[in-house]
């Protein structure tokens, strides 16, 4: 598979798992969040070394994507990207924080955490493949 069709996937994949979690919470239902969490953070993980992989192994070798858009659609996509990288750096030691709480048992640092981890996650899962999109299938003159 291509990587960043892959990496696409996973982030995909975590947005997912983290609305199924939000929704479990809600409902009460705390044993199926947990696992449903985990089951995010795992996913997020191998999202993670499919994209240092591929950063470290595949650019060097082929270079960039770049994206050909031009005008309007340019500029909403960096404003798209890079509030991704950013959110995306800012993201991973949260939610390690978040889950330390949670594995500590200190339910309300936990809440407190989650209320600002969650929506930036999920925020960066959806990112992740919106920009995929903006560079592959929808990019302008792409060979994807």
């Amino acid at each position: 598979m291509h990587l960043p069709t892959l990496n696409a996937f996973l982030n995909g994949t975590s947005g997912v798992l983290l609305v199924v979690g939000l929704v479990l919470v809600k409902r009460g239902r705390t044993r199926a969040h947990g696992w449903t969490m985990i089951a995010a953070s795992v996913v997020s993980a191998a999202f993670l070394v499919s994209y240092l992989t591929y950063h470290f192994r595949v650019v060097p070798e082929l270079g960039h994507t770049p994206f050909r858009g031009t005008g309007g659609w340019k500029t909403a996509y960096y404003v798209l990207l890079v509030s991704h990288v950013l959110l995306a750096a800012v993201n991973l030691p949260m939610i390690l924080r978040t889950l330390w709480f949670a594995a500590r048992r200190d339910w309300e640092r936990h809440r407190r955490a989650a209320r600002w981890t969650w929506p930036i996650w999920f925020y960066v899962s959806v990112t992740g493949v919106l920009v995929y999109l903006a560079l592959y299938p929808f990019n302008p003159g792409s060979a994807a």
